[in-house]
């Protein structure tokens, strides 16, 4: 049944039959994200697990004289193409088809695979897969929670924006200082900010869809665009909690 926001949105008079309606529809354009989002993370770890175990590695990392791993020339390329991608989906998604947004979309899913390739090298296998499925249990019930909690998550949003730049911030600074304790801090505070992106972004997305499309094209950006969302709000947790957790290799 709807909610009390939900009647709110669609008006006070919204019927019993009207309101299963919308419970259904629903349940379809969070399926459709979800699976957007399940089939990225599948593909990036493809691409991952290929670059990490294969001599494509080589074309993208390199290990300098003091044993540290780094991107060569090609491999910068890469990480900075996603980046691109994201800002190209971002403000050029009201003029593009979904068929274009759906083919950027794969194309970011893709090389994002390949700068995840260095956890593959950094850390054991093991250690990867164990931090995955921790990763994916977290995602879910805190998404879970997103999507079923009565309460109005939109007042933590400016919070967790103020931490996220923050982070971006401390991290830049910390590329030059090196410092272990600041390194700690920064993966402390990282989970906490993307567990709570987490729920905030999926009822960010559950309330679009509330407020109506228009169209089933306007429909379909939108879950791709929300899929981009949850996508990057599961990679950050996976890789600030694989800094806790993950065995780095001998």
């Amino acid at each position: 049944m709807a909610t009390e926001a939900d009647r709110r949105v669609y008006g006070a008079g919204i019927g019993t039959a009207e309101a299963a309606q919308i419970d259904v529809g629903l349940r379809q354009y969070m399926l459709r994200v979800y699976n957007y989002m399940a089939s990225g993370l599948l593909l990036s770890g493809i691409v991952a697990a290929l670059v990490a175990n294969s001599s494509l590695g080589q074309l993208f990392f390199q290990v300098n004289e003091a044993g540290r791993m780094g991107y060569t020339g090609l491999g910068l390329i890469a990480a900075f193409t996603p980046i691109g991608l994201i800002l190209a989906m971002s403000f050029g998604a009201n003029r593009m088809s979904a068929g274009t947004l759906q083919v950027l979309y794969w194309a970011f899913v893709g090389t994002m695979g390949v700068g995840l390739s260095s956890a593959l090298m950094l850390y054991t296998g093991v250690s990867v897969l164990r931090v995955f499925f921790i990763t994916a249990i977290a995602f879910a019930s805190l998404s879970l929670y997103g999507y079923t909690t009565k309460r109005d998550l939109s007042a933590f949003g400016t919070f967790l924006i103020m931490g996220l730049v923050g982070l971006m911030i401390a991290s830049i600074v910390n590329i030059f200082m090196q410092s272990t304790m600041m390194h700690f801090i920064i993966s402390a505070v990282g989970v906490l900010v993307f567990a709570g992106m987490t729920a905030f972004d999926t009822q960010k997305i559950k309330s679009m869809y509330l407020q109506g499309f228009g169209s089933y094209e306007l429909a379909q950006k939108s879950a791709i665009m929300g899929a981009v969302t949850l996508y990057l709000d599961f990679v950050n947790l996976f890789q600030f909690l694989l800094q806790f957790l993950g065995q780095r290799r001998d």
